[in-house]
């Protein structure tokens, strides 16, 4: 047996472990559920259907202190077994995203332009499944199970703790799908997990003419691209290259006529960091920027700002908790890292602002499966990774609990 083969063979055998750790009814149910949710994909906000699916599912786990908190999400509590001890939380996120499915799968979406593209429908149900297993083995505290809406534009997290369902919590654990790790491997890290994900505006004013004569005008289509070069140096320059980011422009507009320079340009894109530092330099300097190069061609800007989530950094307590429950499910060799930083964004960030935590990636990818990544029509993950998810949370919640 070559040595790929055999580090393959013991991860599969880690993962067969974690899978029986459920019985033969509660991984059916899971799995009903899992698809129910697949096919019946709801956006942010509009999630009522997967709101009363999940609650129905609870209910059957015998989970039944549930309420809905942050409108379209809810809570359920899972009795410790110490009074007094600390409480903690694992979150699920249930909303999908406005793509077509392509996986020909027997139980995908039924509504066209609608789809789990990202394994919401997959954390939901792996936040019930380490509810089964905390009603069967309670950890010290409390548990309260978060299944929250609105991640995709990522104004759940904010809402939730608006709702004072993490009031008292001592700690906070999720985790999220992860096409490039197999079936059995995760990434439980401290430190950055992924990025701040604030937007800009900015519209460079100045005085139109014909484009004949355009020593009459203040041409803000050339500020404009001026501007959009120059921001390029943000990262390059100003940023400590030991530190991600990223300045993207992806609007431009400006014009109604080729033979006409107009009053206005307007560009618009989105700013990554992967620490509060380097957030607010990012931002402060594309701000001053943008003036800059507005003054440089005698135009003026109007610069807006608006601040998405912040970035996703788990804690060293968190994290040694999560490794913890990775271990004691899986083993040391499941623990694995993220090759590069990733930029994408996270609401789960808000809750860590708040308290200590991991969120984690969980591989769902198995050899024949598809390589399509998340945010994709095709995006189809391996299953087992729900019963996997599922006692990684609850160790971890009893980690974090005792």
């Amino acid at each position: 047996m070559s040595q790929h083969d055999a580090r393959t063979a013991m991860r599969e055998s880690r993962v067969k472990a974690a899978v029986a750790l459920f019985t033969a009814e509660e991984r059916e149910a899971l799995l009903t559920l899992r698809r129910t949710l697949h096919a019946n994909p709801e956006l942010s906000w509009q999630e009522r259907t997967t709101q009363a699916t999940l609650r129905a599912a609870l209910e059957r786990a015998g989970i039944t202190d549930v309420r809905a908190i942050a409108d379209t999400g809810l809570v359920a509590t899972i009795p410790g077994s110490t009074p007094g001890a600390p409480i903690v939380a694992l979150r699920g996120d249930i909303d999908a995203l406005p793509i077509t499915e392509e996986t020909g799968l027997p139980f995908a979406s039924q509504y066209s332009g609608l789809m789990h593209a990202c394994g919401h429908d997959m954390h939901a149900t792996w936040a019930v499944a380490a509810g089964m297993l905390l009603r069967r083995t309670p950890s010290a505290g409390d548990v309260r199970l978060i299944l929250q809406p609105a991640e995709e534009v990522g104004q759940g997290a904010p809402k939730v703790l608006d709702s004072g369902a993490l009031d008292g919590v001592r700690a906070i654990f999720g985790a999220h799908v992860d096409w490039r790790f197999s079936v059995g491997e995760v990434v439980a890290t401290a430190g950055p997990l992924a990025a701040s994900t604030d937007t800009f505006e900015i519209v460079f004013h100045g005085r139109g003419g014909h484009g004949a004569r355009p020593q009459d005008t203040c041409d803000p289509v050339v500020g404009l691209s001026d501007f959009v070069m120059a921001a390029q140096t943000l990262v390059s320059r100003r940023l400590d290259p030991a530190l991600p980011g990223v300045v993207s422009v992806g609007v431009v507009q400006a014009g109604t006529a080729a033979n006409v320079i107009p009053e206005s340009a307007r560009c618009a894109g989105t700013i990554r960091a992967t620490v509060p530092a380097a957030r607010a330099l990012l931002c402060d300097e594309l701000t001053r920027l943008a003036h800059a190069v507005a003054a440089a061609h005698r135009l003026t800007a109007t610069v807006t700002l608006s601040e998405g989530t912040p970035p996703l950094v788990n804690t060293p307590l968190g994290a040694a908790w999560a490794q913890s429950a990775v271990r004691e499910v899986l083993s040391e060799q499941a623990l694995t890292s993220l090759a590069t930083a990733n930029m994408g964004g996270e609401d789960f960030a808000f809750y860590l602002e708040r308290m200590d935590g991991c969120f984690m990636r969980v591989g769902t990818w198995r050899e024949g499966r598809s390589r399509s990544g998340v945010h994709t029509p095709r995006f189809d993950p391996d299953e087992d990774a729900l019963f996997v998810a599922g006692a990684i949370l609850a160790a971890s919640a009893r980690a974090a609990s005792a």
